[in-house]
């Protein structure tokens, strides 16, 4: 159970996103570009998962070399599989590991780093660039830059993964190369608490400390991100305590129970497919509102479409879903007759 805090938070910029509405519930400086260290590894992961073999061997070889800070300690030789690589980096923060798998998916790290530019144009993140699988920062002190915004977007996309999903929770594993066996911690301090659901933390001299958190609160799934931030756990239980006594889900339209009134298909039942729920705070309850749009064509057949409803939230449409028609039997069956009716004098 989570003890109510302070909400005084300490990064220089966050972001609270709901992953299922694709919705800000909370940010600050959500759009500043900033080094991210570590967190480049979420790209890293889902770019291999995606494009790669999980159960092929790779062999270690010498760029690990050029992998410096936080290391699971691979050895040169080594034949360990793309799988146990992904526990590695993701939960340990293995930087030698983030590095085989940009050469065992590209082919080389420059070639790696473009195909995550490639994925990040693709998302949407538009302020991020990514300069390799790791997010160590070069000689120079060029790094991956991103924003809490972008990195939301990113997680969110790698959650609809199952195989990202289990390696983002894992609190333990265990792995074995032709050399050793390895038993990894997950370095994510908050997967004691059962509403976390995944999470990778970031640190450099120059980003400072970076994390990104994934939440179920509310019956909602939550990602939480703070850059710069000297207070990052305690910031992220503050955020996530925040939504739990603030927030609560709202069910906007049940397909059930739906029915509406109308003055264009009377005899006919309307109906939608889906349910649509949303996390709103108390103000924001107060305005939602559902709109309705029918169509007025007279030649529709059972199960058409025949209009659609918008959900609003601060007369800003949030979502929209089609309206079908279960045609009235015996008015469809005079129509069909008819129909019959004219193809024969047409004959």
């Amino acid at each position: 159970m989570l003890t109510k805090v302070s909400m005084a938070i300490s990064a220089s910029s966050y972001i609270v996103y709901d992953m299922d509405n694709n919705r800000v519930l909370k940010s600050y400086n959500e759009n500043e570009q900033k080094l991210i260290a570590s967190i480049s590894k979420i790209m890293t992961a889902i770019i291999a998962i995606e494009n790669g073999n999980l159960q092929q061997n790779v062999t270690v070889d010498k760029n690990i070399l050029t992998a410096v800070g936080s290391s699971i300690y691979l050895e040169i030789g080594e034949k360990i599989s793309l799988k146990d690589l992904l526990y590695g980096m993701m939960m340990r923060s293995g930087n030698d590991a983030a590095t085989m798998i940009a050469i065992n998916i590209s082919g080389s790290m420059e070639k790696f780093a473009e195909k995550m530019n490639e994925y990040a144009k693709k998302l949407g993140m538009n302020n991020t660039t990514f300069y390799n699988s790791h997010g160590l920062e070069n000689n120079d002190g060029i790094g991956n830059t991103s924003t809490a915004y972008d990195m939301a977007l990113l997680t969110s996309y790698a959650m609809q993964n199952d195989i990202f999903k289990e390696i983002f929770k894992t609190k333990i594993y265990n792995a074995k190369s032709n050399k050793k066996s390895y038993t990894w911690q997950n370095k994510n301090k908050l997967l004691k608490y059962d509403y976390i659901t995944g999470g990778k933390t970031g640190y450099t001299q120059k980003a400072k400390r970076t994390l990104v958190t994934t939440g179920y609160i509310n019956n909602t799934n939550i990602v939480i991100v703070t850059l710069n931030d000297p207070d990052d756990w305690l910031d992220h239980q503050n955020l996530y305590e925040n939504i739990k006594n603030n927030y609560q889900i709202i069910e906007v339209l049940n397909k059930k129970k739906f029915n509406l009134n109308n003055n264009i298909f009377i005899e006919d039942k309307l109906y939608i497919k889906d349910n649509y729920s949303i996390l709103v705070n108390e103000k924001e309850k107060n305005r939602l509102k559902i709109k309705y749009f029918l169509t007025n064509n007279d030649n529709y057949d059972n199960n058409d479409i025949v209009g659609y409803v918008c959900v609003y939230l601060n007369n800003k449409e949030i979502y929209n879903e089609n309206i079908y028609i279960t045609v009235n039997k015996k008015k469809n069956s005079i129509k069909n007759f008819f129909k019959k009716l004219f193809k024969k004098e047409i004959e």
